[in-house]
């Protein structure tokens, strides 16, 4: 893609059904901040910028970016308060040039695949509006996708202020858009909030867009982990879940023998060469790597540690190589 992408992220809310003192966030799946995902995202998308809207916490999610390292500029725009999403891109567009797509993703959905991200850019091909969509059994809470009898993008409705009629639709929004900068511009300055909960709502600019005759383009998936936010501990233990047996089906699809792929947790980086066998109720932190025929008993901790080739650790054993 020969324009230049910028993303923008928006990690304000305070997440207060996680009980933690923690901002949402920053909070741990695979051993990693959800936001660290997000922006690690962006980098394979060779993001020109990032964008992250900080407000509760941001002192703190702001420190904590800082310290990582994700080989894309990153600047900080904060929402205070916080008057609903379309406020909170509002509050990041003096750092984003109009010669760019805007890419605006959650700082709370850390599973978005970067070649879904792809080829929602695609679909956008600098000329659309572009919504990554998908279709539930159940859709309460998201927003629905409103079309026309000829199947195009009318707009978005928020569950809250839905009809009945509406609200059984199944096609929802995930949060993700991608739009030419120098249109999203205008339509946010132009956004109202007499709505239900009298907040800005970012979704409001798809109407904007079918106003202004300028094509609102979906691209949906069917995978719902890739979109799955989280606002509880409950949520964030099944998406940690789904992303250790992500992390064990691509390990198994180069060659790693495992016991259990249901009973391995790796919080960081795991490199196996040929031949390498893990038992169950393994757990990898940090950088590990595996060296060819490589055996690992049950229930071990490595963490930050090279394995040379040949070894074999016997079961209960706990590494860590970190200085």
């Amino acid at each position: 893609m020969n324009t230049p992408l910028d993303v923008i992220v928006m990690a304000a809310g305070k997440g207060t059904r996680m009980k933690s003192r923690l901002p949402k966030v920053l909070q741990r799946l695979g051993g990693q901040p959800l936001l660290a995902h997000v922006l690690g995202c962006a980098q394979h998308l060779q993001a020109r910028s990032a964008v992250v809207i900080t407000g509760h916490g941001a002192d703190e999610v702001e420190a904590a970016v800082d310290a990582w390292s994700h080989g894309v500029a990153v600047q900080f725009a904060r929402q205070m308060p916080q008057l609903g999403t379309g406020h909170a891109v509002q509050q990041a567009m003096p750092h984003v040039a109009d010669d760019g797509l805007t890419l605006v993703l959650s700082g709370d959905v850390p599973l978005t695949q970067p070649e879904t991200l792809r080829a929602l850019l695609s679909v956008c091909a600098g000329d659309a509006l572009a919504l990554l969509t998908l279709t539930l059994p159940d859709p309460t809470g998201y927003g629905r996708i409103v079309r026309n009898a000829a199947g195009a993008v009318q707009g978005i409705v928020e569950q809250k202020d839905a009809t009945p009629e509406q609200r059984a639709i199944s096609e929802v929004y995930s949060g993700i858009m991608a739009v030419p900068t120098r249109w999203l511009r205008p339509w946010l300055a132009a956004l109202r909030n007499d709505n239900a909960q009298q907040e800005y709502y970012l979704t409001d600019v798809v109407a904007m867009a079918v106003a202004a005759g300028v094509p609102v383009r979906a691209h949906t998936i069917a995978d719902a982990v890739q979109v799955a936010g989280i606002n509880s501990p409950a949520q964030l233990a099944d998406l940690e879940r789904a992303y250790q047996r992500r992390t064990a089906d691509a390990l198994m699809a180069d060659g790693v023998r495992l016991a259990d792929p249901s009973r391995l947790d790796v919080r960081g980086t795991l490199r196996c060469g040929q031949d390498v066998e893990i038992d169950v109720n393994c757990v990898f932190e940090g950088q590990v790597s595996l060296g060819d025929g490589v055996r690992i008993g049950a229930n071990c901790v490595i963490a930050n540690a090279t394995i040379a080739a040949g070894a074999v650790i016997h079961p209960f054993t706990h590494i860590d190589g970190e200085k």
